[in-house]
């Protein structure tokens, strides 16, 4: 589990809290160890060594004992070297011990990088946008508030399918996971009107942590709920807020490389409805530093986009979803 380290005026014995407190929402947990990595270096005093952060991990291991978490060890990784907190008179030693680690179980993956790799949106010529753009420009000018299309017969043919791709909404939700790199223009269009849409988006959000039938119960969910106020069903909602059942993780997975190459693609107006999407899918994968960049992205072009500023509030209140700390749901 990855934290940011305290910044300057923080209230650190709530920092240890939330951290400690999400560490213990970790089915079975009965032991943590704690690594600090710094661009600081220590400072030398008469008294010994004093490391980095010494006061905030020492908050940190308090709360971990307070709440019966065995410490295994503190360490602190600086420039310069690296030691450990829990030791009387901390010594700095060469860096060179950890700088060839053990060679990591093929099982655990690739963990090269840092937290932020693999955020960044896809390259995409300028061709593909400029055909996504002219596409998303005649299906805006066809639909009407309503979504219904006034059809002269005249129109491209690629137009008409699209049409066709919304009168079923969850069968196209489900059609666009099959190839989430290579869709069409027409059809990247046309997933970029739906998510601009809470109601649909908010379905295929539900959709892709659930399966078919779970995207068309909330459609018609919403869809009562647009027509008569009525409330929006438990299952719905839960979702949303990472409560419930594991998803699919490749589901989620695959959803997230849909709209990473909508937005992409999206004339950059457009982009705010898909990078929100992205950056629930990966807050859903327990990935909470890229769905954070996600956001970053929706803020420099909509500062006031709803979704975004409810999910900035989640991330930034250590809100994880439940299925995060179950054992083999998020990879």
């Amino acid at each position: 589990m990855r934290l940011d380290l305290p910044h300057e005026g923080i209230d650190l014995e709530a920092y240890a809290d939330a951290a400690v407190g999400l560490v213990s929402r970790v089915a079975g947990t009965e032991a943590m160890a704690a690594v600090v990595y710094t661009d600081e270096e220590g400072q030398a005093t008469p008294d010994g060594l004093v490391l980095p952060h010494a006061v905030a991990v020492d908050e940190l291991l308090g709360c971990a004992e307070e709440a019966g978490l065995r410490v295994v060890d503190a360490l602190c990784v600086t420039p310069g070297g690296w030691s450990s907190y829990i030791e009387d008179a901390p010594v700095l030693r060469p860096l060179t011990q950890i700088s060839s680690p053990p060679e990591v179980p093929a099982s655990v993956g690739d963990v090269s990088g840092d937290q932020s790799a693999g955020a960044e949106l896809p390259r995409v010529d300028l061709a593909e946008k400029e055909r996504v753009g002219r596409a998303a420009l005649e299906l805006a000018a066809l639909l009407d508030q309503e979504g219904t299309g006034r059809v002269t017969g005249r129109e491209n043919p690629q137009l008409i399918a699209a049409l066709v791709l919304l009168e079923d909404v969850p069968a196209f939700f489900e059609s666009v996971l099959a190839a989430p790199d290579t869709l069409p223009p027409f059809a990247t269009a046309t997933l970029l009107w739906c998510l601009a849409r809470p109601m649909l988006r908010d379905v295929a959000i539900a959709q892709w942590a659930t399966d078919q039938a779970g995207g068309a119960r909330a459609l018609e969910a919403q869809t009562v709920f647009a027509e008569s106020g009525g409330m929006i069903p438990d299952e719905v909602g839960r979702v949303f807020l990472g409560q419930g059942p594991a998803p699919d993780v490749d589901r989620l997975r695959l959803a997230l490389s849909v709209v990473r190459a909508a937005a992409a693609r999206a004339p950059r107006a457009s982009r705010p409805a898909p990078l929100t999407a992205a950056a629930w899918l990966s807050w859903a994968q327990g990935r909470a530093t890229h769905a954070g960049r996600y956001l970053a992205m929706v803020r420099e072009i909509d500062p006031d986009y709803s979704l975004a500023a409810l999910l900035e509030t989640m991330i930034g209140g250590a809100v994880l979803p439940e299925w995060a700390f179950q054992r083999g749901s998020a990879q």
